[in-house]
């Protein structure tokens, strides 16, 4: 015969592992996210990736994170990218790029579908901060949530200096794409 205590203690366990499981599908992570930079104008085209970006969501609260080293995009000619690090990125003085927000509205992670919502948060690159609303898509299969975004960033607003000897090869703002499946943290 079964008792009481037998009957609340296996309640209890029952309830703590659904409590443990369902916590651990709140957290989403990823290390291997593209991200992707295009500049265009009429003298050339500049085209880098990296997929060395790493992703944080927590969907309990909405809250998301990224960040990508930039010594990590790698560019079609070695020069354009040694130009990258060293004159326009700095990237031994700045060697990260990162957003931290919210996505807003925040979505139903339970449910497998594709949604449309907004990070609202801060974007640092070339150590200047600013506040951006990017438009981002994320799409829900089998406990994963793939996040793609693409947006614009305005060199002037980074204090990214362009020289004006190579101003007509590089646009003043540059072409983002964020791409990447983030996976239940174990």
């Amino acid at each position: 015969m079964i008792k009481k205590s037998q009957i609340l203690a296996l309640l209890t366990v029952v309830f703590l592992l659904m409590y443990c499981i369902g916590a651990k599908a709140q957290n989403y992570i990823a290390n291997n996210v593209k991200t992707a930079i295009f500049s265009s104008t009429p003298i050339e085209d500049v085209k880098a990736a990296s997929t060395k970006t790493t992703a944080v969501l927590l969907s309990k609260t909405g809250e998301f994170a990224f960040q990508v080293p930039i010594k990590s995009f790698e560019f079609e000619k070695r020069l354009m990218q040694e130009h990258f690090n060293e004159n326009y990125l700095e990237s031994d003085k700045f060697p990260t790029a990162n957003f931290k927000g919210n996505l807003d509205p925040n979505i139903n992670w339970q449910k497998d579908a594709e949604y449309n919502t907004v990070a609202k948060g801060t974007l640092t690159i070339h150590g200047i901060s600013k506040t951006r609303n990017i438009p981002a898509k994320i799409t829900i299969k089998n406990g994963s949530a793939t996040i793609m975004a693409s947006f614009e960033v305005a060199c002037a607003d980074h204090d990214i200096k362009i020289p004006s000897l190579v101003f007509t090869k590089i646009a003043k703002v540059i072409q983002v794409k964020v791409n990447g499946t983030l996976t239940p943290k174990p």
